[in-house]
């Protein structure tokens, strides 16, 4: 449990909304590349890109979600489409920042 990387906090997250019954994948492809989760929901789509403060930022991260379509896959769903940059210090082991972008 003393792991310190992003793929670390990637499953504690899975795991949590998996046990709130939610429909969460990890990773799903993109044409350019592979978001680190996807949250959805009857009306909204959350994508979630995940980064660890001592080496990236949430900023870095909606970038990330930007600059590789990671909402392509998503746009003719007719669902809104919510973009997460999400930053986890290591130090603190707790979620540090997050910005969202719609």
């Amino acid at each position: 449990l003393d792991n310190k990387t992003e793929k670390h906090y990637q499953t504690i997250f899975y795991i949590f909304f998996k046990l709130m019954g939610q429909f969460v994948q990890a990773e799903p492809r993109s044409a350019v590349g592979r978001a680190d989760a996807v949250v959805t929901l009857s009306d909204t789509v959350y994508i979630f890109e995940f980064k660890l403060a001592e080496r990236d930022t949430a900023e870095a991260a909606l970038k990330q979600i930007d600059d590789r379509c990671y909402a392509m896959p998503y746009a003719a769903s007719g669902k809104r489409v919510v973009k997460v940059g999400a930053e986890f210090s290591s130090e603190t082991r707790t979620l540090g920042k997050w910005k969202v972008k719609k």
